[in-house]
């Protein structure tokens, strides 16, 4: 039962993405930074954290995850060492990830052959 929550719960926004790029005239980019943001602003108002303990990677996974994963840490590490932990919670709290995105991306760009698309 969870992969089913897990598989509707990223679809849904999924699905909500995809209505925006058919129905507005935003760009992939504006989009993608309006649902971290999204996730970032629901994470502080407590409204992102009942959905992931709901869907788990349903909610993690997707953008609006790593915007939650930034507020998140932001929030534990300024609960543990002050004020400063708003400037290094988020990125202590989504080092692994990012670290992992570049390193796949690195070694997916040397061992592919990539061509135009004209």
């Amino acid at each position: 039962m969870e992969y089913m929550k897990a598989f509707v719960v990223g679809g849904l926004i999924c699905v909500v993405g995809q209505i925006l790029l058919d129905r507005v005239k935003l760009t992939n980019g504006v989009i993608m930074v309006t649902f971290l943001i999204a996730g970032a602003v629901l994470t502080a108002i407590g409204l992102y954290q009942p959905l992931v303990e709901f869907a788990g990677a349903g909610a993690t996974v997707p953008i609006s995850g790593f915007g939650y994963a930034l507020a998140k840490g932001a929030m534990d590490e300024v609960a543990a060492s002050g004020i400063m932990g708003a400037f290094t919670g988020g990125i202590k709290a989504t080092a692994a990830g990012i670290t992992a995105a570049i390193v796949f991306g690195y070694l997916a760009a040397m061992f592919s052959n990539p061509k135009s698309k004209s």
